[in-house]
Parts: C-alpha cells; sequence; structure tokens
C-alpha cells in the first residue's frame, strides 16, 4: 500500500495533533497488544465524537485496527496499531528528525 507522501515529507493524516497522539500512545505498546476505547480516551483526552472520529481515518488508512466484542453496556471496543500504522509512525519521525536536523 503506497502512501503517496513525497520523501522528505510529514505524512499529513499523523501530523493532526490528535492523531499523533493518538497512533503514539498505541506505538507504546507491545506490538500486538489493544486499549480499550474508554482507556485510549482517557490517555489522548478527547471526546468520544472526536476520538471515532480520528480512529475513523486512521482506521481508512490502515493505520489502526478496531475491535467492537458484546452488545449493549457490555460491549468493549478496543484498538490497536497494525503494522503498517508503526511503520508509518517510524517514517514520520524519521523525516521529522532529519528536518529538525537542518536548523
Amino acid at each position: 500500500m503506497g502512501t503517496g507522501i513525497a520523501p522528505g515529507q510529514l505524512d499529513p493524516l499523523i501530523h493532526v495533533p490528535a492523531r499523533l497522539r493518538i497512533v503514539g500512545t498505541l506505538a507504546a505498546l507491545p506490538e500486538g497488544d489493544t486499549l480499550s476505547f474508554t482507556r485510549l480516551q482517557e490517555l489522548i483526552g478527547l471526546t468520544p465524537g472526536n476520538l471515532i472520529t480520528h480512529l475513523r481515518k486512521l482506521e481508512d488508512a490502515g493505520y489502526v485496527v478496531t475491535e467492537k466484542t458484546g452488545n449493549g453496556p457490555a460491549s468493549r471496543t478496543s484498538v490497536a496499531l497494525t503494522a503498517g500504522g508503526r511503520a508509518a509512525l517510524d517514517t514520520y519521525t524519521a523525516t521529522l528528525r532529519d528536518l529538525l536536523a537542518g536548523f
């Protein structure tokens, strides 16, 4: 899956502060681990609606996966960073380091 991002350019999808916090928080977990939607919301400090909107954009790009289990009050949504999301964050941070090294 190509990102369409020119070399030396920051990924605009990750560059949005809320999405950078989401991806960074998930990247701090061991690969394959998940966070509950509620715990991620607590860590990031977004409203449920805002978090859903950002997660949809990241999921559409293949950077995160969400999985809902159960129904009603017992339902739980878990969120995980994909290998593609981890790679995109690695590329983003490397590009940012390169840009900052020029100052």
